[in-house]
C-alpha cells in the first residue's frame, strides 16, 4: 500500500475542502491516488450529510435581506452544530443568499425553498454539500417574508444570534433602528395585547390565581389581584406596552404617538430558541480531535 503523507492530506484538502480524517481515509481506499480519492470524497459528501442529520443543530445565525427602498424584507435562522461553524464565511454566505431568495420568490415554507435553485443546484443539493464541506449538520429552521405597509428596519445583535425587522409606518429611519433595538433587548412576544395567544393569558392567569389564593384576601380583593397580575404581564410581554429602553418613563406606545408613526408588525429571531441542545464534555471532545489529528 502507498504511504500516505501529510503533504498529500494537506493537497487532497485543499482540492476538496473535506475534513483532514476524510481525506486521509479516500486516499488510504484509493491507494494513494488522488485523483481517484478526489472522487471518493465527492461521493461520500452526501453519506456524510446524511450522518450528519442525526446530530442537533441548535447553533447558527439570524440572516436578513431588505430591499435598497425598504419595501420588501425577509428574516431567515439557519442552525448548525457549534458555533465556530456559524461564523464560517461559506455558512454565513449560504444563509444570506437564502435570505435574498426568500426576499426575491417568496416560498410558501422550508421545503418549498429547499427546492428553489442556487448556485446552479438546489437549496437542499447546496446545503447537503455545504454538509459534506464542513462536517456539521445545517438547517433551515424558520423564516418570514414582509411586504411593508411602511418601510422596514432591521437590527443584527450578538454575532447574528438575534435578529429583528420592523414594519414601521411614519416616523425615519432613526426611529426604526431605535424600535428594531429596542426589541432585541426587550423581546416582546406579541405587538398589542390583543395579539397575545390566549393560551398564554389563560396560563399566567392560572399563575396569578394560585398566588393570589395563599394571600388569605377576601375574594373582591383576589379578583382584582389577579387582573393587576395579568395587565402587567400584558404590559411586559406586548411591543407597545413595554418601557421604551432609551426612556423607561415613556412607553412604546406613547413614543410612536410622540412621533406619529404606528408599528405595522415585527419579527423577532433569537436563534436556537426552543431547541433542546446536546451537553458535551469539551474537554474531552478537544482530546479526541487532537488524537485524531496526531495519527495523520
Amino acid at each position: 500500500m502507498a504511504e500516505i503523507t501529510a503533504s498529500m492530506v494537506k493537497e487532497l484538502r485543499e482540492k476538496t475542502d473535506a475534513p483532514m480524517m476524510e481525506c486521509k481515509k479516500a486516499l488510504s481506499e484509493a491507494g494513494g491516488d488522488l485523483a481517484k480519492a478526489e472522487e471518493i470524497l465527492r461521493v461520500k459528501l452526501g453519506n456524510k450529510a446524511s450522518k450528519a442529520a442525526s446530530r442537533v443543530a441548535a447553533e447558527g445565525i439570524v440572516g436578513i435581506h431588505v430591499s435598497t427602498d425598504g419595501k420588501l424584507a425577509a428574516i431567515i435562522e439557519v442552525n448548525c452544530e457549534t458555533d465556530f461553524v456559524a461564523k464560517n464565511d461559506d455558512f454565513l454566505a449560504f444563509v444570506h443568499s437564502l435570505a435574498g431568495l426568500v426576499a426575491e420568490k417568496n416560498p410558501a415554507d422550508v421545503a418549498a425553498l429547499s427546492t428553489l435553485p442556487l448556485g446552479g443546484a438546489t437549496v437542499e443539493a447546496a446545503r447537503t454539500a455545504l454538509v459534506g464541506k464542513i462536517g456539521e449538520n445545517l438547517s433551515i429552521r424558520r423564516f418570514v417574508r414582509i411586504e411593508a405597509n411602511g418601510r422596514v428596519a432591521q437590527y443584527i445583535h450578538g454575532g447574528a444570534k438575534i435578529g429583528t425587522v420592523v414594519d414601521l409606518v411614519g416616523g425615519d429611519a432613526d426611529l426604526g433602528r431605535d424600535l428594531a433595538m429596542h426589541i432585541a433587548a426587550a423581546k416582546p412576544v406579541a405587538l398589542s395585547k390583543d395579539e397575545v395567544p390566549a393560551e398564554t393569558i389563560k396560563k399566567e392567569r392560572d399563575v396569578a390565581v394560585a398566588k393570589a389564593a395563599e394571600s388569605g384576601k377576601p375574594a373582591n380583593i383576589v379578583e382584582k389581584m389577579v387582573e393587576g397580575s395579568v395587565q402587567k404581564f400584558l404590559k411586559e410581554v406586548t411591543l407597545l406596552g413595554q418601557p421604551y429602553v432609551k426612556d423607561d418613563k415613556l412607553s412604546v406606545e406613547a413614543l410612536l404617538k410622540a412621533k406619529g408613526a404606528s408599528v405595522a408588525r415585527f419579527v423577532l429571531y433569537v436563534v436556537g430558541e426552543g431547541i433542546e441542545k446536546k451537553t458535551t464534555d469539551f474537554a474531552a471532545e478537544v482530546k479526541a480531535q487532537a488524537d485524531s489529528a496526531s495519527r495523520v
